[in-house]
């Protein structure tokens, strides 16, 4: 049993590689042995994080992706497979948050939260789930939030729906594609303190109504989010598929 997280030999593929959640689930995979794709639409950055990964002894590669965009998404698992062999772990890990009201939400903000969120998710896990049916194998893993089972009186309606949706696709794809040895399950972390969540964090009646509702008494830090994406990334979840694995400090508790 002593090798039950050991991704060596495993090729892991991190959409939205470049911000906060993503760089360190890209480390973190490197660090258990799996050779690691970091993709985002900005190359620079993910450039600087391939590095890194090559730094710990394993391969890496940067590539542009714009997740709403078929093509791209299509470009990106062909530039994969033409450098490795297989696709053995998806993690999405890209997403957007734009905080308004719901009664004033404009439409093209709305929809522009659902695309990156749902829609980026669900080209993503299609591109990469025809690899992997091929295959007989794979592991997926969508970062949801707890905010896709419970709303926020906080403007969060988009952001909220867009999760909800993720949840859903989930365990739906983890219905159909079981018969293929295709695993799909997500990650659902309470607020995370990245360069997308630190301007809300910033308003200190923000912050505090946050950190009143969950028991551990903090918010999460990228770091935090990597255990259960080992988990579920590694030979220890084969029997584990259409689960929602709450990193939330004890959110859901109450």
């Amino acid at each position: 049993m002593s090798d039950l997280f050991d991704l060596k030999g495993k090729v892991a593929v991190v959409v939205g590689g470049a911000g906060g959640i993503g760089r360190a689930l890209a480390l973190g995979l490197a660090d258990f042995g799996a050779d690691v794709v970091v993709t985002s639409r900005k190359l620079e950055p993910l450039e600087k994080i391939a590095g890194e990964i090559r730094a710990k002894g394993r391969k890496a590669l940067a590539i542009s992706v714009d997740v709403v965009q078929e093509k791209s998404v299509a470009d990106m698992v062909k530039k994969t497979i033409e450098a490795f062999p297989h696709i053995d772990i998806l993690v999405n890990a890209h997403g957007l948050a734009i905080r308004k009201p719901a009664e004033t939400f404009p439409i093209d903000e709305w929809q522009q939260v659902m695309d990156i969120n749902t829609r980026g998710t669900w080209l993503c896990c299609q591109a990469v789930g025809r690899v992997m049916i091929k295959q007989k194998s794979g592991k997926i893993i969508n970062l949801s939030s707890v905010r896709g089972r419970y709303g926020l009186p906080a403007d969060y309606a988009a952001y909220c729906a867009s999760k909800g949706a993720v949840d859903t696709l989930t365990r739906t794809l983890a219905c159909e594609w079981a018969k293929y040895n295709v695993l799909v399950n997500a990650v659902a972390p309470t607020i995370v303190e990245t360069e997308l969540t630190r301007p809300a964090l910033a308003n200190p009646e923000f912050a505090q109504r946050m950190k009143a509702r969950i028991p551990l008494g903090r918010w999460a830090m990228p770091e935090d989010i990597v255990g259960a994406t080992l988990f579920l990334a590694s030979k220890a979840s084969d029997f584990v598929t259409g689960q929602i694995i709450y990193v939330d400090g004890g959110v859901t508790t109450w």
